[in-house]
């Protein structure tokens, strides 16, 4: 246990005790003075009641502030560095983009080529860490989007890795109202694991969208039967040999908890189907 915790733990042990020390002894007055029954039961417990919850607050709010008042200069400065890194990285990526247009030597195309990417991956990184403080500290805005038009930006970031394996994608022009970077990772992250657990005999992924359910199905290795109850824990990996540390699947039903999204598995004997059923971010 961490001493902040710890320290929280014992102030509203504290608070607590002294509220109820207060309480009972108004109580005992207040008995001495008119005593109890039916008459004037509501009169008196209601009062201490109102009494209680009132000094337990105001103990509280007394003692506990300077306990997190770290906490917030914490998070205001979080937000500001979070900030500012957006700033070096959107400046190496202009300027990457400006030397690729005079540079043909091929080594310095090569190094080049380096540096763009890791200017991508700083950034896509800043932007998951900006999402991810947002969604703990901030409350996270609702946005229209249309589903074909998330389908379609997802599969353009796989264009690179996704080899030989054919992507098919059939998608109406359906409208959601959602988090919308959370179901972008949502969708990265299911289509990421499409293509990683594929088979290699015939590789293929399928994307529809039939009654309200988005479903994404890859040939591949059927999920065995007993992980279909675990397999969206945090750190469960089926096949330990792929790259990744088994988070992917727990963050997708992290968000599909939380957004009333009823994700689930069907296995074939040639490959797996992930859906998720949608009505209820559906704007009709």
């Amino acid at each position: 246990m961490n001493s902040k915790k710890r320290d929280f733990l014992i102030s509203i042990s504290i608070i607590f005790t002294i509220t109820l020390i207060i309480i009972l002894y108004v109580n005992h007055v207040l008995m001495a003075l008119f005593g109890l029954n039916q008459e004037n039961f509501i009169f008196l417990i209601v009062p201490l009641l109102i009494l209680g919850l009132a000094l337990f607050l105001s103990f509280t709010n007394t003692i506990l502030k300077p306990l997190f008042r770290s906490d917030d200069n914490l998070e205001k400065s979080v937000k500001e560095t979070i900030h500012e890194l957006n700033i070096p990285v959107s400046t190496i990526k202009m300027n990457t983009q400006l030397l690729e247009k005079n540079v043909t030597d091929e080594k310095s195309v090569k190094r080049l080529k380096r540096i763009k990417d890791a200017s991508n991956n700083l950034l896509k990184l800043y932007e998951n860490m900006e999402y991810n403080i947002k969604k703990e500290i901030d409350k996270i805005d609702d946005q229209e989007f249309y589903l074909d038009d998330m389908i379609n930006s997802s599969i353009e970031k796989f264009e690179d890795i996704k080899k030989d394996i054919e992507i098919e994608s059939l998608i109406p022009n359906i409208k959601l109202l959602t988090d919308l970077n959370g179901f972008e990772k949502t969708l990265d992250n299911l289509i990421s694991n499409a293509l990683k657990y594929n088979s290699k005999s015939n590789p293929k992924v399928n994307i529809f969208f039939e009654n309200n359910v988005l479903s994404i199905y890859n040939n591949g290795e059927k999920i065995d039967t007993k992980n279909l109850f675990i397999i969206f824990d945090k750190y469960f990996q089926e096949d330990s040999s792929k790259d990744g540390f088994g988070l992917g699947l727990s963050m997708v039903k992290e968000f599909c908890d939380k957004n009333k999204i009823s994700i689930k598995i069907d296995t074939f004997d040639n490959g797996n189907q992930f859906n998720l059923d949608l009505k209820n971010i559906i704007i009709h």
